[in-house]
């Protein structure tokens, strides 16, 4: 779900679609796309530079962690182009994703990333167009649930972990703690999941109940066993009614909230933003400028105060509402992306959802080092 829907008229009239892959083995580590203590798409130093009111700063390598105390379990998101509704096991854009989104994690746990049949960007097109997707969905989930057992039993060794995962990934995460972590020994072991671009429901204001019968939302740092979960909309643009992300479908439920900067709150906070500076994506108003100070020097970008977010949360809409902070006479950009775009036009039911991960994840690695501690 996070890269454009390319698929999806082609799906509506798609052929026979080819048999899905054999499952994957998760003994053999080919079956992972990270492990710790070996060179992968996880471990690639990160070339990152700090970008100011002043214009660029420092250039720094991010780094794994040399005896972290957790360990991190990641679910990318679709990224997947192949043929059919069901990805290969063929590592490609699912790299991409790796690197831009959970890396960095790398700092506080070692990372764990099975390589899974996921949904292809053609599976999510013929579910918009209003096939059942529950076949294809059973089949990813079906990998990553054999995957988190493997961990389980022959690689976490008892060790807290973190769940990590975005859009698809933390749909599959939700069954995946609702019928593999819920009322398990494994609960004792989750020390946060974390879990944005997808809506998690609970009753309009609980903090439990819903997507989740005993998993709370998180309250406040350093809190365990709780949810961090949010879907991103610009300021003044929130979710439409029926829209995917954002709103949720009556019965008393809204789209739980939870801001990584300020857990528990609902004020206004500064977002520790990671950028992929040299991205192609459609952004409106065009392709960004980060500085006058010219090209980016690296190809990843951290931004402190460039954008804020808050949580809203009204009847049935729930979300991280993100602005940026227009700073007359400085040297950086006013403007960030996230829009999903299809043909020149922006999906209005998906909000920033490209985003999610990137505007808040200095914060989200905090969370992390805080559950650590």
């Amino acid at each position: 779900m996070s890269l454009l829907l390319a698929s999806l008229l082609a799906a509506q009239a798609a052929p026979a679609q080819p048999a899905p892959a054999a499952a994957p083995d998760y003994r053999t580590a080919a079956s992972w796309l990270c492990l710790p203590g070996r060179k992968d798409v996880c471990a690639t130093p990160l070339p990152t530079t700090a970008l100011t009111r002043n214009g660029y700063g420092s250039t720094g390598l991010a780094r794994p962690a040399a005896s972290p105390k957790l360990d991190c379990f990641y679910v990318y998101p679709t990224v997947s182009q192949d043929k059919g509704f069901n990805s290969d096991l063929t590592a490609d854009l699912e790299n991409g994703a790796a690197m831009s989104q959970f890396a960095r994690f790398g700092s506080v746990c070692r990372t764990f990333a099975p390589l899974y049949r996921q949904m292809t960007t053609s599976a999510i097109g013929a579910a918009a167009l209003g096939r059942d997707p529950a076949p294809w969905f059973n089949i990813a989930y079906g990998d990553v649930r054999a995957a988190f057992r493997n961990f389980l039993a022959t690689r976490s060794g008892g060790r807290p972990f973190v769940l990590v995962g975005h859009s698809q990934g933390s749909w599959l995460l939700q069954r995946l703690i609702a019928e593999e972590v819920e009322g398990k020994p494994a609960a004792r072991q989750m020390a946060l999941a974390i879990i944005p671009g997808f809506n998690t429901l609970v009753p309009e204001g609980k903090l439990t109940g819903g997507t989740f019968k005993s998993t709370p939302l998180c309250t406040k740092p350093g809190q365990r066993g709780c949810v961090v979960t949010y879907v991103s909309y610009r300021t003044n643009n929130p979710p439409p009614p029926g829209a995917l992300f954002g709103h949720a479908a009556g019965n008393g439920m809204t789209v739980a909230c939870t801001n990584p900067a300020a857990l528990g709150s609902r004020n206004w906070a500064s977002l520790d933003s990671y950028w992929t500076a040299r991205s192609n994506l459609p952004v409106p108003g065009g392709p960004i400028r980060w500085s006058t100070d010219g090209t980016p020097p690296t190809p990843f970008l951290r931004t402190e105060g460039l954008a804020s977010g808050r949580c809203v949360n009204d009847g049935p809409r729930g979300y991280l509402e993100i602005r940026t902070n227009v700073t007359p006479g400085a040297k950086w950009t006013d403007r960030i992306g996230g829009e999903v775009g299809i043909g020149g036009l922006f999906i209005p039911g998906w909000g920033m959802h490209l985003a999610d991960m990137s505007a808040p994840q200095g914060d989200l690695i905090r969370l992390v080092e805080a559950v650590a501690r």
